[in-house]
């Protein structure tokens, strides 16, 4: 556990954090800040049928993307963040995400852009196909490509599949006192029966189950910000401010820095909505889309929806309810938050969206660690094995203690992200001019439909 700590705090120091949102700043700055710019633009598109080779819809994809990206970092995440960061770790946790759309932009051009078709027939992609095919040494591309692998099946298995099922059976038993090993049971034969069925059924319970969740859990999250809304501008005002000066002990809150503010912020943004580390481009690549900058503008809506949506609502629950101050953190701060805005029901608020984040992450991060398997053995004869594993270590994370296996995850989560935001920089080029490409060819059209009427 000592040896997980240093490791983990060294990687998620602030000059590795400084990393992610300078890749950001880079693509912002020199796309012209055209992601944030047609931020609107994406989410439509993502609502569209879309058309070309893939397996999946562009909307499926991203469902896909956001039923992996949107779990236990949404909520216990958040509150983690304001316990160690205070409240300016909101601010810096805003700022990942909102970098975050240009990085993801470029994630989602690459990943279509160098996907493959393989022997079954099915697409396959993602940073460890771009790194291989895109990179001009094809060597060190190939031995980034197997790092990124690695790491991916660890972070699967940690993060995707104990990590998330131990939140889920925990808020079970808080809220219905559902006993671990029973939660445990039922959440890994549902998944396993989902993750039979491959992409296809992952992504057909996904497109189901994230819009309703989403909702649900937004919609409480308005009517407690709203019954608070006096304390609301304290709240907000307290964000930014920490941001940039620290925070005070205050009540059961120690106090924090600026850097810890920083540190805790930025990682937990990064862990929710997973932009700069190269998961989601896995279930881009499968999607039926006739252009990469398509699913690139689909893809970089991850961290809106994620972080400046369902993170926010969070945050602003704690915000304006000020439960920060008891120095709770997690789950039970959420839990405090929603409680005292709706006593009775908040804590069942809480408690059925973590089961369904987690629900949704466990089966997203089941198909991210089933594509690098294939990948590593170059078929996929193991497909099943994993699978099997897979389902094994989601009942052991529901009924055991998970702090190493946090920490691990934090680990393996850096260690996707560096070779990704390599491979990001140097195909930038690509990003650049595909992007001139379909904006140009866009404004043709518009032009013509104009000489037409």
């Amino acid at each position: 556990m000592a040896v997980v700590d240093t490791v983990g705090a060294a990687l998620w120091s602030p000059v590795g954090l400084m990393l992610l949102i300078v890749t950001g700043l880079f693509f912002s700055f020199r796309l012209k800040f055209l992601p944030q710019r047609k931020l609107f633009f994406g989410i439509r598109s993502a609502f569209s049928r879309g058309g070309g080779n893939g397996d999946i819809s562009s909307f499926s994809a991203l469902m896909t993307s956001l039923g992996a990206a949107i779990g236990t970092g949404n909520i216990a995440g958040v509150a983690a963040a304001y316990a160690f960061g205070g409240p300016g770790a909101i601010f810096w946790m805003w700022v990942t995400a909102v970098t975050g759309i240009a990085t993801g932009y470029a994630e989602g051009i690459t990943a279509v852009k160098y996907r493959v078709r393989s022997a079954d027939g099915q697409m396959r992609g993602g940073p460890m196909y771009a790194l291989e095919r895109g990179l001009v040494n094809k060597k060190l591309g190939r031995f980034l490509a197997v790092m990124f692998s690695v790491f991916t099946i660890a972070a699967a298995f940690c993060t995707g599949s104990m990590v998330q099922a131990n939140a889920a059976s925990d808020a079970a038993k808080a809220a219905f006192g559902i006993n671990p090993v029973i939660s445990g049971l039922i959440i890994t034969a549902v998944c396993s029966a989902v993750m039979l069925g491959g992409i296809k059924s992952v992504a057909a319970f996904c497109c189901r189950l994230v819009p309703f969740m989403g909702l649900f859990y937004i919609a409480g999250g308005i009517i407690v910000i709203a019954l608070n809304a006096q304390r609301l501008a304290y709240g907000v005002t307290a964000i930014f401010t920490s941001a940039f000066t620290g925070h005070a002990a205050i009540g059961g809150f120690a106090g924090a820095s600026v850097m810890a503010a920083m540190r805790f912020g930025g990682a937990r943004g990064v862990f929710s909505n997973e932009t700069g580390i190269g998961s989601t481009s896995i279930a881009s690549s499968a999607a039926k889309i006739d252009d990469p900058v398509k699913q690139g503008l689909v893809q970089m809506t991850v961290p809106f929806f994620d972080t400046l949506v369902v993170c926010t609502i969070t945050a602003l629950t704690i915000a304006c309810t000020e439960v920060w101050q008891e120095g709770t953190a997690g789950v039970p701060m959420a839990i405090a938050a929603f409680e005292a805005g709706l006593p009775g029901a908040g804590r069942y608020i809480v408690s059925t969206g973590t089961i369904l984040f987690a629900f949704t992450s466990v089966l997203g991060w089941s198909f991210y660690g089933e594509r690098a398997v294939e990948y590593l053995a170059g078929s996929t004869r193991l497909t099943f094995v994993y699978r099997a594993v897979y389902c094994c270590f989601i009942f052991v994370g529901a009924v055991i203690p998970l702090k190493l296996v946090w920490g691990i995850a934090d680990i393996a989560i850096v260690m996707m992200a560096l070779p990704n935001l390599f491979c990001l920089i140097c195909l930038s080029g690509d990003v650049v001019s595909e992007s001139r490409r379909f904006w140009r060819k866009t404004q043709r059209k518009k032009k013509s439909r104009y000489l037409i009427n």
